[in-house]
This record gives structure tokens, C-alpha cells and sequence, in this order.
């Protein structure tokens, strides 16, 4: 297994990520609004694309035949696939006509499509080699933090048995494609448990005993006021050796990626940054916070780009940030296109907030 440092190296995308680091989230195969060289300009190391999406549209079989998510997308970096398992969660959620769960793995019915979809743990590899991903996860059975234990204890079985035959796929594949361990993918597995410690230990210690590259945080990781459930993501980074590195899955709020980098996490991963600058809510840091102010916890402050008291000011939103959009762009600027809902807004908002997003993982080195 690989171990950590202050990087991750990933073989097959013969790159090596700084950690800690964020992680767009490109959930049918693109930031919204931006290109490839967008987010090169941003800093963006990785992204992380959908299984779950993709495989519906437009088909793993299109990825694979146009050589892989990375020449489909004209991403020459890493990409993360997460399994699928929290958005077949989160769709099965909204009622049993939707799909159902057995130890089989997922099966389900994507809202406004007539077919049927079944997602095993073993064609959930298989459609992460298709796509050509370079950090594959493993299915889980994702629950809601305050789901009642019995529901926790089944979701910590399937998360464990499933985990351990996509292990028996991924390794058959390997074999099969004769890839060695300096150019294969890698493969993290996700620990589940909601809010009891008992199942998180012994998710975590099956995780491990069956053995992955690096583990993940599994379940949503907050709770009913949107507050971080610290206890648990504490309790999991001290359950999961220090060697492995531990993905914060779905954490994207500076603040709250601040305060799991102090607990030990180094992977981030989220849809906040891009959907908050697409609705007009930009990051930008205090001008008077030092780095060391920052990595306390002093992440800095919105910018609400459809205040009136935007319509003149002739400054960037931020005189200490390098993007595109501060370096060239006004905030009256900026104003008017949130005003008229000019697509050119997502793009430039979009840019800057990733750029912020990746600044603030620099300083947090």
C-alpha cells in the first residue's frame, strides 16, 4: 500500500497531489461553466466525477470508446470516481419507487428514465476502470447521521462486503490488464457508521484488515443544524493510521476544511465553492488575517455580489487574490453580470472561489 507524507502519489496519473488539498466536484464530467485550462489557471490539482451520473449519461461504453473520462473531458490531471453509493442513497431516499438496497448492492430507477439500473460492487469497479479514473472508491451504503442504529449496523455490513469484493474485482482486473503497482489506480474505501462510535471502529478495522490505499468519511458530516459532527470525524481520523490519507468526503466549507486539516484530513471534496459562486456568494480573505490567523480558523468573509453597494466599485473582489477574474475584472463589473444573469458571471465567480478554495489549501500546508 502507498503511504503519505505531505503528498499523494498517484501511479497511473503519474502525478503527485499536495496535500491537504480541495477537490472540485465535476459530477457529469465539468466544473459547471468552466473548462479544463480554466482550472489549470486555478490551481486545481484533481477533480471528482460521478460514477452514479455518469454511467447514465452518457454511458460509461461512450467514455471508454473516447479513451477515458481524462481525453473526454480534455483533463490531463488526476480524477477522483466516487462509487455511486450516496447519490443512489440520497435518490432511494426520496421514496422506495425510486430503487431499493440488498446485499446484492443498489438497485434502481433514475427519476424521468425507464430503465433500470443495478449497481453491484463488482460493476461498480468496472465502470471506474471504463471510465479511466485514477482513484477509484468502493460502494457503500451511505445513511443519514441520524438514522437509527439498527439502519446503521445493516449499512455498516453492506459497506464492509461490498468494500471487500470490489477489493476481489479491483485486484481481478489488475491481473487481467497486467497493471503493477506503479501503474495502477488506486482505491479508497469508505468508513460508515453514523453517529456511533462502535460501528465506526468496526467499519474501520474490517476496512482496514481487508486493506485499501486510503479511506474516506463516510455519511453526511453534518448534523440537523448543519454544525460539524467533530466527535465522529476526530474519532475516525484516530481509527484510520496516519500512513493512510483520510478524504473528508463532501466537505467543502473553508472554515470547516480548516478545522478537519487541524483533526488530520487531507482530502476535500464538494459542490459548495462552485454552486455558492454560481448564486453570487464569493470567498475572499480578511486582508488583515495572517496565514497563521487563517489556519486558526479566521477563513475570511463573503462577498454577496447582488448588494447594491457593489454597483460602483471599480476594485476586484479581492486585491490578494492571482485568479483571472481579480486580476482583470471590477466588482461593479461583476454586479452588473449577477444583475442581467449573464452566463460570463458563473464562469468568472466560478474562477475565482476555486482559486480561493486552492490558496486556502496552500496555506493550510
Amino acid at each position: 500500500m502507498k503511504t503519505i507524507q505531505n503528498m499523494l502519489h498517484v501511479p497511473q496519473a503519474r502525478q503527485n497531489l499536495p496535500l491537504p488539498i480541495f477537490i472540485p466536484d465535476a459530477t457529469f464530467g465539468v466544473v459547471r461553466g468552466l473548462d479544463a485550462q480554466d482550472l489549470v489557471t486555478c490551481n486545481i490539482q484533481a477533480v471528482m466525477m460521478n460514477t452514479f451520473h455518469l454511467m447514465q449519461t452518457p454511458g460509461a461504453s461512450i467514455i471508454k470508446s473516447s479513451g477515458g473520462l481524462g481525453p473526454f473531458s480534455s483533463w490531463e490531471r488526476t480524477i477522483f470516481t466516487d462509487s455511486g453509493g450516496f447519490q443512489a442513497y440520497s435518490l432511494i431516499r426520496q421514496g422506495p419507487r425510486f430503487g431499493q438496497l440488498s446485499e446484492n448492492g443498489i438497485a434502481f430507477q433514475a427519476e424521468g428514465k425507464g430503465r433500470k439500473f443495478i449497481l453491484t460492487p463488482e460493476k461498480c469497479i468496472q465502470i471506474q476502470f471504463n471510465l479511466g479514473a485514477h482513484v477509484f472508491f468502493c460502494l457503500d451504503d451511505c445513511t443519514h447521521v441520524d438514522a437509527p442504529e439498527e439502519e446503521q449496523r445493516k449499512a455498516v455490513d453492506h459497506t464492509i462486503q461490498w468494500a471487500r469484493r470490489c477489493k476481489q474485482e479491483f485486484q481481478k482486473i489488475l491481473a487481467q490488464k497486467e497493471l503493477d503497482e506503479q501503474n495502477r489506480p488506486l482505491l479508497f474505501a469508505v468508513v460508515q457508521g453514523g453517529k456511533s462510535l462502535t460501528l465506526r471502529k468496526l467499519c474501520a478495522e474490517a476496512l482496514l484488515e481487508i486493506g485499501f490505499d486510503g479511506y474516506g468519511y463516510g455519511g453526511w458530516p453534518l448534523d440537523s443544524q448543519g454544525k460539524l459532527v467533530e466527535d465522529m470525524l476526530i474519532a475516525t481520523r484516530e481509527l484510520i493510521p496516519r500512513q493512510y490519507p483520510l478524504h473528508a468526503l463532501g466537505i467543502g466549507h473553508p472554515e470547516f476544511i480548516i478545522r478537519c486539516t487541524r483533526m488530520g484530513y487531507q482530502l476535500f471534496d464538494s459542490a459548495l465553492p462552485t454552486r455558492d459562486a454560481r448564486h453570487g456568494r464569493l470567498y475572499r480573505f480578511s486582508p488583515i488575517s495572517s496565514p497563521q490567523q487563517i489556519r486558526n480558523g479566521e477563513w475570511g468573509e463573503y462577498v454577496y455580489i447582488q448588494d447594491e453597494r457593489h454597483t460602483r466599485n471599480p476594485q476586484p473582489i479581492s486585491e490578494l487574490c492571482d485568479c483571472h477574474t481579480c486580476q482583470h475584472i471590477s466588482t461593479a463589473y461583476l454586479h452588473h453580470l449577477y444583475k442581467v444573469n449573464d452566463v460570463l458571471f458563473q464562469r468568472l465567480a466560478t474562477i475565482h472561489n476555486l482559486r480561493y478554495m486552492t490558496q486556502l489549501c496552500q496555506l493550510l500546508t
